[in-house]
């Protein structure tokens, strides 16, 4: 079955899903106001007809039910919420095979002009391959990804990240509930962990002493013991109801603090709940590839041998618990007997001490899994795309490529090429205006990028060492900093020379060099910059439109060798095929362009 019929399916079953869930949680809803209007009119009746006995049950049984029907609605509701997850999750896959913008992040937070190769291979924006590979939702998780398309890893590590990403694209509906279960992260301004480690250091969650720890557990004791005392034994029931409104004045008088302490921890409740969902399903998956298997040792069970997954859903147990209290009647019946409100903000400081270490670390390994678990889906995505083959020596080793084409471009519109390094080490690539050079050079690039990620490539065939990337493409004025074009070209000119004499493994991309100069200056300093890259034993490719550069072939047999993209002329109409083919170019296609606009080149 093809993916996207999957995605159609999940869609259907997600929405089905949608609407049983709804309607089971409005007729829980409807449940509960019942429980507190009959509740509280039966209650009434057992005060007026002075039976203590019938007053006590019907109280715990009010108690009891209304605990039941919020934890119920805790749960629809958040299963609900996890379904409507689901469906995004597919329909934005569906979104992305139509052409659509992807609702996760597309990196331009990390646009850098100065950047050695992103901003010319379109690494991120919104048109870039970062936005067609992501799929993590946490800011942790993006910055990981980042991180992996702006510099080269190891072979190991690459290769690692391969094995990883290739285990988790075998199982799309594990990998699309993980997706799920983080996905309320998307548009966070501020990450998680951050915000829970300023959490766990506020001084204002702190709270009880030794006293009241103590006593949380005695008071309900005595109060329930003077209420079986005074039906079997004796009565006394003045001195029961008395220590009730103590516990309920006592309550209220700490109220506002438990208020503070009840709206602070509200706040992450929810994210704590999801990110339970997606640890469980770290827990309960079973890894073969070392990587996913590091990372899931990473999320060892807690000091009291109490899985992590366990320990982040009893905190939003917790939290329900506390949220009893905003019911009037409800609150002040649980105060009473049971001190509700101390008990729940004690338990949940303790949680707190408990587990603050493990959770971030938690953190730090969701993150990673969300930036595999992107090069997965995009390689589920690719099925007939390739894991590159990484080469040891990027000294004596080069590329080869097997039908490349550039990742952005529809099917319908790519033209795939092939091209080896093999005998020299610049290609030095002519041709005519829109043939295609500058997209083969962005196609060798972002490729690369792609195979130094970790993720597939469009490719049949893709081998290459691990090289430092470095561009000049695209080359222009800053007003700002009152730089002309000549002056940036110069500035980019020159890290691309300083690159590759103090790095031996670095691979250049230069589209068209000096072009804010006039043509004899640019083809004198287009030659010398050639040869200087040449003594420097610079290994790359070079785009141009001066034919006369490649002369340099036949001073240079074993460093340039010439290739070129051109033109077929059909009926005094231009066509393209896009075809690296070798040796230099024969036809250019300016003059055509004019007089295409009505300028006659011949006659001027």
């Amino acid at each position: 079955m093809q993916t996207n019929t999957v995605y159609q399916d999940h869609v259907a079953q997600a929405e089905q899903q949608i609407q049983r869930l709804t309607k089971q949680i409005n007729n829980n809803s409807l449940a509960r106001l019942a429980v507190i209007i009959g509740g509280g009119a039966l209650l009434f009746q057992c005060i007026q007809q002075g039976s203590i006995v019938f007053v006590v049950a019907v109280a715990l049984a009010i108690i009891l039910l209304f605990i039941y029907l919020i934890n119920r609605q805790a749960k629809l509701e958040l299963r609900r919420s996890e379904v409507e997850a689901f469906l995004r999750v597919n329909r934005n896959e569906l979104s992305l095979a139509a052409g659509q913008a992807n609702i996760y992040s597309d990196g331009t937070q990390f646009m850098d002009g100065s950047h050695a190769y992103t901003s010319d291979l379109d690494v991120f924006g919104s048109y870039s391959i970062f936005a067609q590979v992501n799929r993590a939702a946490t800011l942790m998780g993006v910055q990981v990804l980042s991180a992996w398309f702006t510099g080269a890893a190891t072979k190991k590590e690459v290769e690692s990240r391969q094995q990883a990403s290739e285990e988790l694209a075998t199982d799309l509906s594990w990998a699309q509930k993980f997706q799920a279960a983080l996905l309320f992260n998307l548009g966070q301004k501020i990450p998680v962990k951050s915000f829970l480690a300023n959490y766990f250091k506020d001084a204002s969650f702190s709270f009880g002493n030794t006293f009241m720890r103590i006593y949380c557990w005695v008071g309900p004791g005595l109060l329930f013991g003077g209420i079986v005392y005074s039906i079997f034994v004796a009565n006394s029931m003045g001195w029961v109801i008395l220590l009730g409104l103590v516990h309920l004045l006592w309550a209220m008088s700490q109220g506002g603090k438990v208020a503070v302490f009840s709206s602070k921890i509200d706040k992450i409740g929810q994210i704590i709940d999801s990110y339970a969902n997606a640890i469980a399903l770290l827990e309960s998956r079973t890894f073969t590839a070392a990587q996913n298997q590091a990372l899931i040792q990473r999320l060892a069970v807690t000091k009291e041998g109490i899985l992590l997954s366990t320990a982040f859903k009893s905190l939003a147990n917790l939290i329900n618990k506390l949220d009893a209290r905003n019911n009037m009647l409800v609150g002040s019946l649980l105060n009473i007997f049971l001190l509700w409100d101390f008990r729940q903000v004690m338990a949940i400081a303790k949680w707190k001490e408990d587990y603050q270490e493990n959770i971030l670390e938690a953190l730090d390994v969701i993150a990673e899994f969300e930036a595999l678990l992107s090069l997965a889906t995009y390689r589920r995505n690719h099925p007939t795309w390739v894991h590159p083959e990484l080469l040891d020596d990027p000294l004596t080793a080069g590329i080869e490529a097997a039908d490349l084409g550039h990742p952005l471009l529809a099917a319908e519109n790519m033209v795939v090429n092939s091209y080896t390094s093999s005998g020299h080490t610049i290609a030095l690539i002519t041709g005519s205006n829109m043939a295609g050079k500058s997209t083969f050079l962005r196609t060798v690039g972002i490729n690369a990028v792609l195979a130094y990620a970790g993720a597939v490539v469009c490719a049949q065939r893709f081998r290459l060492p691990i090289y430092k990337l470095i561009s000049y493409m695209r080359i222009k004025d800053d007003l700002k900093e009152s730089t002309s074009t000549f002056k940036a070209e110069l500035d980019r000119m020159r890290f691309i020379l300083q690159t590759v004499e103090h790095e031996e493994a670095s691979f250049f991309l230069i589209d068209e060099m000096l072009r804010g100069t006039n043509s004899v200056d640019k083809y004198l300093g287009s030659r010398a910059i050639i040869k200087k890259l040449i003594q420097q034993h610079g290994k790359g490719m070079v785009a141009t439109h001066d034919l006369q550069l490649a002369s340099l072939a036949e001073e240079y047999p074993t460093a340039v060798r010439n290739y070129h993209f051109d033109i077929q002329v059909s009926e005094g109409e231009m066509k393209f095929d896009y075809l690296l083919k070798q040796g230099e170019c024969k036809v250019f296609n300016a003059s055509m362009l004019l007089k295409g606009i009505g300028i006659d080149v011949d006659n001027a």
